[in-house]
């Protein structure tokens, strides 16, 4: 379709306009080619650094060559939300953490939902105008964009950094058709530091800026299917969901966060979990208990799994008697966990 009726200039207002109104906090762009990040894409594939998540190869074609996904596209809008709150203080007892993106609501419908009404609206302010809109699940490489765009550096622990604000970001990108004036990337703003690299439990830095996925802690718990092997087990410490190590002692986030979308604020019991009811409560109870919330992800044996293993690092007697239940369980990992559990106590 012919891109003359669009006005690069108003392009940029409506989009900046639509994405005030409906709650992202930062706007970028970059020119959709030469495609940022595929170099390092392919070298991550390459090593095996995916671990299991065979999708990352699987999706791999669109992510090189956007046009794939819009034929026409000629800008990518890159879309920032801040998610981080003040993480609530620590009940103590048998409970675990949860990475603070998963307090909430699901980002991927909140924001999905969001994108859809958002390119909606532009197609209608903008005739002519063609978007392909996306936020994680969609195969395109969201911190390389951001990065491009200038949204954020790309700190030694792999993430789109805004200096002196934040690394708790959901990103989203919007393809389009028009061409418009792309923001300027910004330099290195790590310097000589490496707490993120000394403070990761599992040693899951490679390198500045190279994660082995199949070391991390949120790879472990979320993504990873089956038995985590016992050196990595003890190493996950009260992480249940996800980890923010890397995150919490980054200078560049500050301890009383920015205001972020009261979406993702912390739900009661989300942010410090309640191991022996994870344990305790069957699997179909557990997923209608998690509806509309990440912590969906891995499933009721991998919550199950990941309950034991932290119970199993808190040492607690207390204990006991859900891991003798969990060890009944059907799945074997979750059987695997429970016992490794009962012997660390």
């Amino acid at each position: 379709m012919s891109t003359s009726n669009l006005q690069p200039e108003r392009v940029e207002t409506e989009i900046r306009a639509e994405a005030k109104r409906y709650g992202f906090d930062e706007v970028r762009f970059a020119s959709a080619f030469p495609v940022a990040g595929i170099d390092e894409y392919d070298r991550f594939l390459e090593d095996g650094l995916n671990g299991t998540m065979e999708w990352m190869a699987k999706s791999r074609p669109p992510r090189a060559d956007p046009r794939q996904l819009l034929p026409s596209v000629r800008t990518i809008a890159v879309l920032g939300m801040r998610y981080g709150h003040a993480r609530p203080p620590d009940p103590g007892g048998l409970t675990g953490k949860v990475a603070c993106y998963a307090w909430g609501r699901d980002y991927h419908n909140l924001i999905g939902k969001r994108l859809h009404r958002m390119t909606r609206n532009l197609r209608t302010a903008l005739p002519g105008l063609e978007t392909y809109a996306g936020v994680d699940s969609r195969p395109i490489i969201e911190r390389a964009w951001a990065q491009q765009s200038g949204m954020g550096f790309l700190g030694k622990n792999a993430l789109a950094i805004i200096p002196a604000k934040s690394s708790y970001l959901f990103l989203a990108s919007i393809l389009i058709n028009a061409e418009l004036a792309p923001t300027k990337p910004l330099r290195d703003h790590c310097g000589s530091c490496r707490r993120c690299l000394d403070t990761c439990p599992t040693s899951a830095f490679i390198g500045p800026g190279q994660l082995d996925a199949r070391r991390c802690i949120s790879y472990l718990t979320i993504e990873h299917k089956g038995r985590i092997s016992a050196d990595l087990m003890e190493k996950t410490g009260r992480w249940f969901f996800g980890c923010d190590d890397c995150q919490e002692v980054c200078p560049h986030n500050p301890a009383n966060p920015l205001p972020a979308d009261p979406d993702f604020a912390p739900r009661p019991g989300h942010a410090w979990m309640d191991l022996e009811w994870v344990l305790n409560t069957d699997d179909e109870s557990l997923m209608q208990h998690f509806q509309g919330s990440p912590i969906r992800r891995p499933g009721p044996t991998g919550l199950k799994r990941n309950a034991a293993t932290v119970l199993g690092n808190l040492g607690d007697a207390a204990a006991r008697p859900a891991l003798l239940h969990a060890r009944t369980h059907p799945d074997e990992s979750v059987r695997h966990a429970a016992v490794w559990a009962l012997d660390r106590l």
